[in-house]
């Protein structure tokens, strides 16, 4: 009995072996490059899950794969990147799954927006318009400051904060000069903490496991850098967080699974970023699972079988709060290493390393999640220590770079 997974998050391959064993299923990856699991594949045994390696972007090929796997149970797709071939595979087969309708709706932001603008759960709408025009119909119809982002933009990419219009036109120069994976379009920018809830749903009804708060760089950039769990909420008001939640993914027809809800929480109340049909990225997940104290990817094998999740109504033991710190060079460069991991042993919070990059690899963009080469993660009583706990240490170590050989370098 088979659960197959095209491709996966960085981390938490591990729990999602351990998941399946439990259920009594057998796991099998899809990837295009085994070394990108490298940190998760050298922690289990070598047998622990069958590998396959192919070309993950080709879903014809993909469908004839699947269709010769023995006794295929379910199909998990837990990335951005692949969440619509994903959707097109479960569809194919006749596997359990969210219509692929819904899934491409959610990496279509301008199409949440209007979507959630048009059932009240949001103040402002998506702007969209061809090439230039897009500057007028902004400036009349929204004003500034506003956010102009990729409609299916992944990892703070392709965003640009623009507050007057100088910041208008250079935005609108730029994204130009870039390749989108989605269409330029525009909408209000929302003051206030930003944060992802990490929310489970099935048949219709939605828990919210928990709140990230999600400690972002300083204006006009969105690079993500801190993130703890479970941000403590009075219960008034994080009741009244899981309803709105609720009341949201049912909006865009989201019935099952997993959910991602990026948010900030203005002076009116939350306001939706993006929704991703996934559980969180980073060490979210493996935070999940401590803070938790169980194995939240059991969940997401249940719901890949078509089975309502015991996660959905189980009572939580609990345990410590979480945080992390990703780890940034000062330049870009090729990396070369991390300086001060010898600093954290003894550390409070027992702070761990968890390597994203390998040496030799370019490092280019460093206003964007591009730029991590590995991730801080230490524990505490709450959140707010975990984050002391988690900072401290990640101010014990160094990302290093070296600078890109220039053309002509000898042996460059």
């Amino acid at each position: 009995m088979t659960v197959v997974c095209l491709e996966s998050l960085t981390f938490g391959l591990g729990h999602l072996v351990r998941a399946a064993d439990a259920l009594g299923e057998r796991l099998t990856l899809l990837t295009r490059d085994l070394a990108y699991y490298a940190h998760e594949l050298e922690r289990l045994p070598a047998d622990a899950l069958d590998v396959v390696v192919t070309d993950t972007f080709d879903v014809e090929g993909l469908t004839a794969l699947l269709r010769r796997t023995p006794e295929l149970r379910g199909l998990i797709s837990s990335t951005d990147t692949w969440t619509l071939a994903g959707a097109e595979l479960t569809d194919r087969l006749g596997l359990p799954g969210l219509a692929p309708a819904v899934l491409r709706l959610t990496r279509d932001k301008a199409a949440v927006r209007n979507l959630l603008h048009d059932a009240g759960l949001t103040r402002g709408r998506a702007v969209e318009a061809p090439g230039a025009e897009l500057r007028d119909v902004l400036l009349k119809e929204s004003g500034l400051p506003a956010v102009l982002k990729d409609t299916a933009g992944t990892g703070s990419q392709n965003v640009w904060l623009v507050r007057d219009e100088p910041e208008l036109e250079s935005a609108l120069d730029e994204a130009a000069g870039r390749e989108l994976k989605g269409r330029l379009f525009a909408e209000p920018y929302f003051s206030g903490p930003v944060y992802s809830a990490e929310t489970l749903t099935w048949a219709g009804r939605t828990r919210l496991l928990g709140v990230s708060s999600r400690l972002m760089s300083p204006e006009p950039y969105f690079r993500e850098e801190i993130t703890a769990f479970p941000v403590a909420f009075p219960e008034t008001r994080r009741s009244g967080l899981e309803r709105w939640l609720g009341d949201v993914l049912a909006a865009i027809g989201y019935t099952d699974r997993f959910a991602h809800v990026e948010f900030v929480l203005t002076t009116d109340g939350p306001e939706v970023v993006e929704i991703n049909p996934r559980i969180g990225g980073a060490l979210v997940g493996e935070g999940m699972c401590r803070s938790l104290g169980v194995n939240v990817y059991e969940a997401m094998i249940e719901t890949a079988l078509g089975r309502r999740p015991r996660l959905l109504d189980a009572d939580l033991p609990g345990g410590p709060a979480v945080a992390f710190v990703l780890g940034y060079p000062e330049s870009p460069g090729i990396y070369t290493g991390v300086a001060g991991l010898d600093r954290l042993v003894g550390m409070p919070g027992s702070p761990a390393w968890y390597p994203v990059r390998s040496v030799g690899d370019a490092v280019e963009h460093l206003v964007d999640s591009r730029g991590y080469a590995g991730i801080v993660y230490a524990e505490g009583e709450t959140a707010e220590l975990a984050t002391h706990h988690a900072v401290a240490a990640a101010n014990a170590v160094r990302v290093l770079t070296k600078p890109f050989p220039q053309a002509g370098d000898a042996g460059g």
